[in-house]
């Protein structure tokens, strides 16, 4: 797909913006001698507290090694670094921060705490809230190979029922073309777990990962089906989390709750052309019972009735 013009402006704009309003473009860090390449060093070793390779601190940052060798030694020439030989290997020197780079790294500390502060204190929460998760968005899509926080599974909360129409409803609008007949659907299903009694049981979870949600999926009993049998219901994982087992830990999650609960079986409807999502229903247990034809959300599709017998 080409990469639209409009997006490529969007995107440098807002590196225009953020450079000036962090500072980056700042002489010195914090009005010190210090730019920001140094001043991310200093907190890389004043984190860790030591590292036993330069190249580790490299790949950290994502730096040249030369680049990082020469600002090495200018830190070193301020006294900020303690570098010794590694007595397991005589090729590698130890590198840490001296009291005095100590001091400066404590002092960067504050003073970049106390700029946000500053920054985010004219907005009220809410604005405050979007800021980082707008924030965590960014990371999240640009680097998903990143370390993840972990995975946890949790009760909706005020604004999640929403949150999920939308996303399903503009997801599955990018992804398979489907129309404003699917978000209307999916409207009234949400709205029928929420009317549902408490009994027979009913559980809808929300995966959330780094503070954003990552998927959600809920159990009710099946109406119209044999007493006893729970229905699957509204699967999805936001492509930023796909491949990390978010919908395998789902789907296990609801088949343990609907055991527990006393269901004798599992049902869910979805459709031939979500491939990914059948695997993980295979992977669980489930069965192909019949499947149907039928054009719906402006699409032809085949539907497919799986069911998991407990």
């Amino acid at each position: 797909m080409a990469i639209r013009a409009d997006d490529i402006a969007h995107i440098r704009a807002f590196n225009r913006f953020y450079t000036k309003i962090i500072g980056l473009l700042d002489e010195g860090m914090h009005d010190s001698p210090f730019s920001l390449g140094d001043a991310r060093v200093i907190y890389e070793l004043g984190k860790r507290g030591a590292v036993t390779a330069a190249s580790e601190l490299a790949r950290e940052l994502g730096m040249d090694p030369g680049q990082l060798s020469r600002m090495v030694r200018r830190l070193d020439g301020f006294g900020l670094l303690a570098i010794t030989p590694d007595p397991g290997d005589r090729r590698a020197n130890n590198m840490a921060l001296t009291p005095r780079g100590q001091a400066v790294y404590e002092g960067f500390d504050r003073a970049s705490d106390a700029a946000i502060d500053a920054l985010i204190a004219p907005l009220d929460e809410i604005r405050r809230r979007d800021l980082v998760g707008s924030m965590a968005r960014i990371r999240t899509v640009l680097a998903p190979s990143e370390p993840s926080a972990p995975l946890i599974l949790r009760p909706p909360r005020i604004g999640d029922i929403g949150w999920l129409i939308h996303r399903q409803g503009l997801l599955y609008h990018l992804e398979q073309g489907w129309n404003g007949e699917f978000e209307t659907l999916i409207t009234t299903i949400y709205a029928e777990y929420e009317a549902a009694p408490a009994s027979p049981p009913k559980s809808l979870w929300v995966a959330e990962q780094g503070g954003e949600i990552a998927g959600s999926i809920f159990i009710i009993p099946a109406a119209g089906e044999p007493e006893g049998t729970a229905q699957l219901r509204m699967l999805y994982t936001e492509p930023a989390h796909r491949g990390q087992g978010v919908g395998k830990r789902l789907v296990a999650e609801a088949v343990a709750f609907s055991r527990a609960s006393g269901y004798r079986r599992i049902m869910l409807w979805t459709q031939d052309c979500l491939v990914s999502a059948r695997r993980i229903y295979e992977g669980a247990g489930f069965t192909l019972a019949r499947e149907e034809r039928h054009h719906s959300f402006g699409a032809d599709l085949n539907g497919q009735y799986w069911v998991l017998e407990l």
